[in-house]
């Protein structure tokens, strides 16, 4: 970027041009007596009169990089230093197999539970671009998918390949609490916090979902618990033996548990029977758990008043010269 440090120095460019222009008009109104004066200017063309006044225009180009010189032309850039306390965010992730319930939609298409939430935890982690976040995976398994990272590439690409089934059909809610508390405990952080997804009853792991929570609360660490779907039986699609076909299934979320994990770890509970809701429910979050972020910027300059302190001094030379050499006054 470019920039005058004195910009204000730009005024004398006024005055400066009606001194040229009361010079070039005074210096054409001088005379001298002559006969046959009309004989002579036929001897002086248009020519003659532009070389005669050609210093006068030199000393107006040099006074004019002067001015541009005093301005001090400079370029520069910016850099930006981001200091934030951040915070720290574990995204807890149900794949079993109910999350294959079609009662979500993106758009007008019906897609599976599973589906919509990446689409909505994506948006989610773009909006979040000074926070570390990372994603445990859990069906009747936990594991941690991605530790805490600033990468939001390598989060969004590995929540784009996520599966339903790939950490087994059945949900082990406490196991991916416990996780995810290990994984955010020993990491110093302005705030804490696990967001839990899941759409079904904690049916697999060693520990409670009781537990865990209580664990976590000892912890400091914020919880806030989301219910995926709606009221009543899902449709799901199953391959029979003549072809796909939908049937409708209970799927057994248990709202107790989880509004009693979001209590004990002093976070919220939401219940998300749609994408909107789903989306909202992000949203939510993401206006409560607000991160303060400080930038400080440093201008880097670099000075150019060399390339019209030059061309001044050249253009002063080449007026002297031309002075000197090609049109002379007579005194």
């Amino acid at each position: 970027m470019f920039r005058f440090a004195y910009p204000y120095v730009l005024i004398f460019f006024i005055p400066l041009m009606i001194w040229g222009y009361l010079l070039i008009r005074r210096r054409r109104q001088k005379t001298v007596t002559f006969s046959q004066t009309s004989q002579l200017k036929k001897l002086a063309g248009k020519r003659e009169d532009v070389i005669i006044d050609l210093p006068l225009y030199l000393r107006i180009l040099c006074m004019a990089f002067l001015i541009l010189t005093i301005c001090r032309p400079q370029s520069y850039n910016v850099s930006r230093e981001i200091k934030s306390p951040g915070v720290d965010i574990l995204l807890c992730m149900d794949t079993s197999g109910s999350m294959q319930a079609l009662d979500f939609k993106l758009g007008k298409q019906s897609v599976d539970r599973l589906t919509a939430v990446k689409k909505v935890v994506s948006d989610f982690i773009k909006k979040r671009e000074h926070d570390r976040i990372g994603l445990v995976v859990f069906g009747e398994y936990a594991f941690t998918q991605a530790p805490l990272t600033m990468d939001k590439g390598l989060l969004l690409s590995l929540i784009d390949r996520m599966e339903i089934g790939m950490a087994g059909d059945k949900t082990a809610i406490g196991s991916a609490l416990a996780i995810a508390g290990k994984r955010i405990k020993d990491i110093p952080a302005k705030s804490k916090i696990i967001i839990l997804l899941t759409d079904g009853r904690s049916n697999s792991g060693d520990i409670s979902p009781s537990q865990a929570a209580e664990a976590l609360e000892a912890l400091n660490i914020k919880v806030y618990t989301i219910g995926v779907g709606g009221k009543g039986k899902a449709p799901f699609k199953v391959r029979g033996f003549f072809g796909e076909k939908i049937i409708y299934q209970e799927v057994d979320l248990d709202e107790k548990t989880l509004r009693k994990i979001a209590q004990t770890g002093n976070g919220r509970y939401f219940r998300a029977a749609d994408t909107e809701e789903l989306s909202e429910i992000y949203d939510i979050i993401d206006r409560e758990e607000t991160t303060e972020v400080k930038v400080k910027e440093f201008f880097h300059f670099r000075e150019l008043y060399v390339y019209f302190l030059i061309p001044a001094m050249i253009v002063l030379l080449l007026e002297i010269f031309i002075q000197a050499f090609i049109v002379r006054s007579i005194p």
